[in-house]
This record gives structure tokens, sequence and C-alpha cells, in this order.
């Protein structure tokens, strides 16, 4: 049922919900809040239905996918917009189920300095979400490579856009317009003023964060140096290219 769907792969902490407001802030693109479909899930708990899907030829992961299809595809009608813009970190963990759910499907992959990522979650992990468990820097660094390491998967295996969280904040405007032209649609200056448009701030569900509520784009905090980065994190940073950016801009400015 849902047609060309726009998927946002990215681990948590990257600036997804900014990007899904400034997106959802466009006449044609409906962002909403969260929607981890693995939660979401069916059971055949009976022999009785289980020999009826077998009837049927279809599997529980089959029908599975049938709901997300319809409850997505039901959200986006009622909002009265064309196309839906899904941005949940954690589905980043089944992109491959996703591509093949809907081949059609655009791929926004949303990257952000692995170490400002760790800092910012190791700030915002609640227990109540990760099974009572505290923060602590190895535990969020091994949660949040996972899921990068997901992404980066994702990146080399699909078709789609690289945008950069650091890009995003200092060019909104001209980073937006390269999302939109991706996507096929005009560009909007409206977007950048999502602060006049409902954005569904739901606790839990993203970012709800004094910046995110002020309804436009704050610049990103310095990057960390070098010396910052946690060993764990240095061979994700160089492969997405955040060392070897620090390293030029270094050797630039002793050139001058």
């Amino acid at each position: 049922m849902l047609v060309a769907p726009v998927f946002i792969f990215c681990s948590a902490r990257s600036g997804s919900t900014l990007l899904r407001v400034i997106l959802g802030s466009h006449s044609q693109l409906y962002a909403p809040p969260e929607l981890p479909l693995t939660h979401l899930g069916v059971r055949a708990e009976t022999r009785w239905i289980q020999a009826s899907l077998e009837a049927l030829g279809l599997t529980t992961d089959d029908v599975e996918n049938m709901l997300w299809d319809r409850l997505l595809a039901d959200a986006l009608a009622r909002s009265g917009k064309p196309t839906v813009v899904v941005k949940t970190p954690a589905n980043v963990l089944i992109w491959r189920r996703i591509a093949d759910i809907w081949p059609d499907a655009r791929f926004i992959f949303l990257l952000r300095h692995p170490a400002a990522v760790v800092a910012s979650l190791c700030k915002s992990w609640n227990p109540d979400w990760h099974n009572g468990q505290a923060a602590t820097p190895d535990r969020v660094i091994k949660y949040l490579l996972r899921r990068m390491g997901q992404v980066e998967e994702a990146r080399g295996a699909l078709p789609g856009l690289t945008v950069r969280y650091e890009e995003l904040t200092a060019n909104p405007a001209e980073v937006s317009r390269g999302i939109c032209e991706f996507l096929g649609v005009p560009f909007e200056p409206r977007m950048l003023e999502y602060g006049k448009f409902d954005n569904n701030f739901a606790r839990g569900l993203g970012d709800t964060s004094a910046n995110i509520r002020s309804g436009r784009v704050q610049a990103a905090a310095p990057a960390p140096q070098a010396s910052e980065v946690p060993e764990a994190l240095k061979e994700m940073c160089t492969t997405w290219g955040y060392l070897e950016a620090e390293a030029a801009h270094a050797w630039a400015t002793a050139l001058r």
C-alpha cells in the first residue's frame, strides 16, 4: 500500500529528530514520531492459526510486513500528504528487511561524529529504556557501534543520500535543498521554520531538548579533538571521514 516511502537510517543521537521536523515541515512530506517496527509484531501461537497461515502460504513475517505497511499507509493517508518519511534509529537494525518490503523506498543516511554521538547519549541515557542498565562509556559505545555498523552496511548496499549532522546545522538551507532535490520535491524555506508547525515532540520518541524545541536550527557543538576520541571509536571515525577531516584541517592551519 505504501508507495516510495523515505527511511532515515542512523544511530541514536545523530540529529534525526532535527532532520525529521525539518522534512516534516515540508508541505509534501509527512514525518511522524518514531515507530520502532520490530516492536510491533505478529504471533501465531496455536496450531490452528499456524495451519491457517501455512494453507495461505504465509509466514508471521509476511503478516508483520502487511501490518507495518498498512499502519504507515494509514497514517500517511490521514496526514493528507503524499510521502512519508520514517525516522527511527532502531530501524537500521532491520534495514535489509525494510529494503525488501518496500523495494521502491528512498534512503537517507544520517551521520554524526561518533564521539559526539557517544557523549550525547551518555547525557541522555535513560535506564528505564535500557533494561535498567546505567550508562557507562563502554556500554554506550558498544550499544552505538552496533547501530553505526548497520548504518555503514546499509550505506554500502543501498542507493541513497548521505547527510552529515554537522553540515545540516552549519548550512541548513543548502543541505535541506539537496535533500529536497534527492526526494524530487521543491525546496520550501518554511522547512527551516519548523517551530511554526506541530511536530509532536513526544517523550521517549526522539529528542525533546530545549534546542530542538526552540523551533530553529542550532549550531552543533564543536567536534571532539582526536585526542578525545576513545580508541574503540577510531575505526568508525576513520570510516566516516571524521578523523581525516580533522587531520586535513590541522595540516591546512599549519601551512597558513
